[in-house]
């Protein structure tokens, strides 16, 4: 399992609660090193009645599939840190990439790679590459465009599936209101429900964790989320790979416009088997730099306009 696959279970552990920065920090050259939000206990607050926890977890639901869709059409700057094992970490890789759309998913341009600036010869083939995936996205009738949006509306599918599923996958406990990165938040705690009965692997594996989310009490957004591995995870019968238990997931997400909020920050430590191999993951996402690029076509010409002007986009902000 991957960090896309577990990205997907980040975002899905949050979006489902309730029933589940005031400004944007630059998230590419903060610190990495898990910052402490900005937090207040104890807001005066009421339990919802049931019937508005459903509510607010319809919502909730509709937002985040909103914003699952938003951001097909943005790029954004995205840092991702690798750690040592052991409790004296250090950074085993640290790189920069432009995250950007290509109409059946995203492409990733390396900006920096331990703190080396990529070389502007190489950027530009990157470019290129990015240009010749927009063309052939709006050449649907090309055998390899249908591949690759099959491939990209199945993606969706599932996501949207496992999203939608969460409702009836955890039971949910309201435990208060909190400032939580700058945001009014209610509190809730999601444990497995044990009525559920998952129908794909991926709602299988959401029985194994248990989390609790922050989610802002006035647009009904997911801020944060944090999650923990309760019983060990197999892949494949065991036989392909195991997750251990114990392993903790975090995830932010932050305005970037009107209505739509977008991932700010993961973070990933835990331990597993890959075939007869341990290994650990101990590692930091953190995006920002968000832009809208639009659709396909709309893309293509920012793109082409790069490459015309011989302009780099950089990580400062």
């Amino acid at each position: 399992m991957r960090r896309l696959d577990l990205s997907v279970l980040a975002v899905s552990l949050g979006i489902f609660a309730l029933a589940a920065m005031p400004v944007l920090l630059d998230p590419v050259f903060g610190q990495m090193d898990s910052p402490v939000p900005e937090r207040q206990s104890g807001l005066p607050g009421q339990a919802p009645s049931e019937a508005e926890m459903k509510a607010r977890t319809d919502e909730l639901i509709a937002n985040q599939n909103a914003d699952d869709q938003t951001i097909e059409q943005y790029e954004h700057v995205e840092r991702e840190v690798d750690r040592s094992n052991g409790a004296d970490r250090h950074t085993v890789q640290d790189r920069t990439f432009r995250v950007v759309p290509t109409g059946t998913g995203t492409l990733r341009i390396l900006l920096k790679d331990n703190g080396k600036t990529t070389d502007p010869a190489d950027y530009r083939r990157q470019l290129q590459a990015w240009k010749d995936v927009l063309q052939l996205a709006l050449h649907p009738e090309d055998p390899r465009s249908k591949t690759a949006y099959t491939k990209f509306e199945k993606k969706k599918h599932d996501r949207e599936e496992m999203v939608n599923s969460t409702r009836e996958a955890f039971s949910e406990k309201w435990v208060g209101r909190e400032i939580r990165n700058g945001h009014d938040c209610d509190v809730v705690q999601l444990d497995p429900n044990p009525s559920f009965h998952p129908h794909s692997m991926m709602q299988e594996v959401v029985t194994h964790f248990t989390a609790k989310v922050w989610v802002d009490h006035d647009s009904n957004q997911l801020v944060h989320g944090e999650a923990h591995v309760m019983r060990d995870i197999s892949v494949g019968g065991g036989i392909l790979g195991k997750l251990y238990r114990g392993g903790v997931f975090s995830f932010d997400q932050v305005p970037v416009a009107r209505d739509v909020w977008l991932p700010a920050r993961y973070q990933y430590d835990f331990t597993g088997r890959k075939f007869l191999f341990t290994f650990e993951v101990h590692q930091v996402v953190e995006s920002g730099q968000y832009r809208r690029v639009g659709a396909p076509k709309d893309a293509l010409i920012v793109v082409q306009n790069e490459i015309a002007t011989g302009k780099i986009v950089t990580a400062d902000p």
